[in-house]
């Protein structure tokens, strides 16, 4: 019955299947010029597409108010976690979507036509690699050949290599098991998986209903980034460039807005994704992101990242993640940064 919760949070992503075939071969002929924004007003037959993740984008908007006086429509489609969102986003199924840090690592390699637009951070503290409370295992050099579930292509992903990194060990050393949330969920409850690397609110879930302790979290270790990441069609048409510029904004001063109204903010959250008060205030407690401009020391960071999965062979190429980021958008957002990271 337990899996049942995570099931009725991660809604099904049967249109991965059908947009896998239109990730790779990228054919831009280079970036167009950024078109000049346009009044809002003459936005209002706009809808813009957004790709969400658990309610995350959509209820933190829904909760701020800051979608009660959009001067566009805003669709929101639910994904199970970023990779598919990069599929949507270069098939033009969506304009924009927030992700972890991993995903656009994956889009860069499949040459994806995408581009990171905005950036957040926290201090990783949700991402988590969780064992049941009576494994033998106590370390992350104790995970060696065991059988661990992450999402690929996901900021567990990430996670999970950047601890072996520094356990001395390499993806090889273990048995990856590709799993998605709800799955992974059941393969640790059932003694399927050894481990599983895991983001919230997914962390906060397994911590309130199954017997998991957390062997090792991301603090300190993985960059703790997401990104608003854009179609590069959205972004060369001038009303949805100006739509996805008030957009950035928006979701900034709603971050701002949860950020001093915790108690709400928790409450509205685990209503509108349908979980256990406890377990939304246990994610959103440590896991909201605020946002942060896209400079040399967020691209260098995420750099180390793709390299390190290249290196792994856990993508093609060695992507320069800084070819995927347009910072167009961090003039109207600098009033938001966070004053640290």
């Amino acid at each position: 019955m337990r899996s049942l919760v995570f099931k009725s949070i991660v809604s099904a992503t049967a249109i991965l299947l059908s947009l896998t075939a239109c990730t790779s071969g990228h054919d831009d002929k280079g970036d167009s010029a950024v078109p000049q924004l346009v009044p809002l007003s003459e936005l209002s037959n706009l809808t813009l597409r957004v790709g969400d993740q658990k309610g995350g984008t959509e209820s933190l908007l829904r909760a701020a108010g800051e979608l009660d006086n959009a001067p566009y429509k805003v669709e929101f489609s639910t994904f199970t976690f970023g990779p598919p969102q990069i599929e949507a986003l270069t098939a033009g199924k969506i304009d924009f979507a927030v992700t972890g840090n991993t995903p656009p690592i994956f889009g860069a390699a499949s040459k994806a036509r995408i581009k990171v637009v905005s950036g957040y951070t926290n201090d990783a503290s949700g991402d988590q690699i969780l064992v049941a409370d009576t494994s033998p295992v106590h370390s992350v050099a104790d995970l060696r050949g065991k059988k661990v579930a992450v999402g690929k292509g996901s900021s567990a992903n990430g996670h999970l290599l950047l601890q072996l990194q520094k356990a001395g060990l390499t993806i090889k050393d273990i048995q990856p098991v590709f799993l998605q949330p709800a799955d992974a969920f059941t393969a640790l409850s059932q003694g399927q998986a050894d481990a599983w690397a895991i983001w919230d609110p997914y962390t906060a879930l397994a911590d309130k209903q199954l017997k998991v302790r957390t062997l090792v979290t991301a603090t300190g270790v993985a960059n703790g980034y997401g990104f608003g990441v854009a179609s590069q069609v959205a972004l060369r048409d001038a009303q949805r460039n100006t739509a996805l510029s008030d957009l950035v904004q928006r979701i900034a001063r709603a971050s701002a807005w949860a950020q001093a109204h915790p108690q709400e903010w928790y409450g509205k959250y685990a209503a509108a994704i349908g979980i256990d008060p406890a377990a939304a205030e246990l994610a959103q407690s440590r896991s909201l992101r605020q946002p942060i401009p896209l400079d040399g020391e967020v691209t260098a960071s995420e750099q180390k990242l793709a390299d390190l999965f290249a290196q792994s062979g856990q993508i093609q190429g060695k992507p320069t993640f800084s070819d995927f980021v347009d910072n167009r958008y961090n003039d109207v957002l600098t009033q938001y940064f966070a004053k640290s990271r």
